[in-house]
């Protein structure tokens, strides 16, 4: 299975385009959005071309291979114009024999981790940083920010064939 893993658009038509185009490309099984895909937060500066009006359509485009969870901000409203769930603070996938725990970050993290069984994969967002590091046995891994990048680069992750991959979205 293929997978493109994403977090933290924060309502940027602009690079949510981008990361659009990469999905095209990679033509993954599955979109994961580890959260705050439209409001921007009132601790972010406004992300390039801040539309979340123009999000909503990119992202209902892709409903059927879309798994989300809610960022710390997401709100009811998101729920109600997006025709995917995005609300569950965290979900799980077995993949290739593994547990794949996905969040935001915000309440469980890298240094707060929920009970997982060792050789598990942690994914999650809220930092905009990107993060490849074992922890306790688990591979924790952060795709960086498509929108609003701490750590110099807009990216996000393609997980094929066991392995993940840094996708860099350019401008």
């Amino acid at each position: 299975m293929k997978l493109v893993i994403a977090s933290d658009i924060h309502g940027s038509a602009f690079w949510c385009g981008k990361l659009m185009e990469l999905v095209d490309q990679e033509q993954p099984d599955k979109l994961i959005l580890l959260g705050d895909l439209l409001y921007h937060g009132p601790r972010n500066d406004l992300p390039r071309d801040y539309a979340p009006k123009q999000v909503i359509p990119m992202l209902s485009d892709l409903k059927d291979i879309i798994l989300a969870v809610r960022g710390n901000c997401e709100a009811e409203v998101d729920q109600m114009v997006l025709p995917f769930p995005c609300m569950a603070e965290f979900t799980e996938l077995l993949l290739d024999g593994k547990t794949f725990y996905l969040t935001h970050g915000h309440h469980a993290n890298p240094d707060k981790l929920p009970p997982l069984p060792e050789g598990s994969v942690f994914l999650f967002g809220h930092t905009h940083v990107k993060m490849d590091e074992v922890r306790s046995g688990i591979r924790c891994l952060n795709p960086g920010s498509v929108s609003i990048p701490k750590d110099g680069s807009h990216s996000c992750l393609v997980y094929e064939n066991g392995e993940f991959s840094v996708k860099i979205l350019e401008d």
